[in-house]
């Protein structure tokens, strides 16, 4: 079984052609995605106008800011449930640094990044150094950097008017959005993390099997830390984008915005077990849940529907992980 799971593990860390090996891991959801994207097109054509899928693309950049990160968390063996509330923290900090305090922009987006550093680290302190689980540390974080942006604002969004700060979120670079290209550099910047580096194997190692990662000598501790910090660093990114976006800060920002991370990071094939999962996969994800909301949204189906289906999406996505496991280890 040790030696099945190191078989695993190499396939999704190394190969000469990581194209080819990019659609032979992931032609399962290719397909469940180009299929997806047919039927809404044949119901909607609009679906596949230009406008159309830039907007689509606009929309999964949020998620995906998480998911990337999230995935390495997941992989390790922990989740992040404050992704969501550290948006809305940073986001309201970056719009009151520059509306009350009138930080230049360039100052009032690297405050907004090392909170969401500063955030994420604390997480991966305690993830790193106590027994605690993660999913009750982050679950505490959420709470407690959610109330932070109440306290904050009072509850009342934080308005800025100012081109420069709109451009971060809603600029253009020729026909491409400026969070697409934020996007790009991060898959890039991600997929290279966990598939040509020393950490991205230790990743891998400690969310496999961490004693025995403990006793090849990795720093377990170094490696929870880096994930989680990253994480927090992610989330304050999509925060700011975000407030840039909506030319504000708004303290109920990225509510609910970590179960659509962990839907896109889970429905690409990442094992809520640890040890197994691809970046390639979770932006496929991402690609999958986006699509479906803009189809849902083309068909005018109820934003309420559209939760339920989402929710349906998550539970079909662990089932089938759970299955693959089983017949795995069968």
């Amino acid at each position: 079984m040790l030696a099945k799971n190191n078989m695993q593990k190499k396939a999704y860390i190394g190969n000469s052609n990581p194209f080819l090996t990019f659609f032979r891991e992931n032609l399962g959801i290719l397909i469940g995605l180009f299929v997806l994207c047919a039927i809404v097109y044949i119901v909607n054509p609009v679906f596949l106008t230009t406008n159309n899928v830039m907007n689509v693309l606009r929309q999964i950049t949020t998620n995906l800011y998480l998911a990337l990160a999230m995935t390495m968390v997941i992989i390790l063996g922990g989740i992040d449930l404050s992704v969501g509330s550290i948006m809305a923290l940073v986001g309201v900090v970056t719009t009151m640094s520059i509306a009350i305090l009138e930080f230049p922009i360039f100052l009032a987006v690297i405050v907004g990044l090392l909170i969401g550093i500063l955030v994420g680290a604390i997480n991966g302190y305690f993830a790193a150094a106590t027994p605690i689980p993660p999913f009750i540390i982050t679950l505490a974080m959420m709470n407690m950097a959610r109330g932070a942006a109440y306290i904050l604002t009072e509850g009342a969004p934080v308005r800025v008017m100012s081109p420069e700060f709109n451009f971060i979120g809603s600029g253009f670079i020729g026909v491409l959005p400026m969070p697409v290209l934020y996007l790009l550099i991060f898959i890039v910047i991600c997929y290279f993390i966990m598939n040509k580096t020393k950490l991205g194997r230790h990743i891998y190692a400690v969310g496999g099997n961490v004693e025995a990662a403990r006793f090849s000598g990795i720093n377990i501790k170094k490696v929870k830390f880096f994930a989680f910090t990253f994480s927090g660093l992610m989330a304050a990114f999509a925060g700011i984008v975000l407030a840039s976006r909506m030319f504000s800060g708004q303290p109920t920002a990225g509510d609910g915005a970590e179960l659509d991370a962990i839907a896109a990071v889970v429905l690409g094939g990442t094992s809520m077990s640890g040890g197994i999962g691809k970046i390639g996969g979770t932006v496929i994800g991402a690609l999958i849940i986006g699509v479906l909301n803009n189809g849902l949204n083309l068909m005018a189906v109820s934003s309420f529907w559209q939760i339920v289906v989402k929710g349906f999406v998550i539970l079909v996505a662990v089932y089938a992980d759970v299955l693959k496991r089983k017949s795995a280890e069968a």
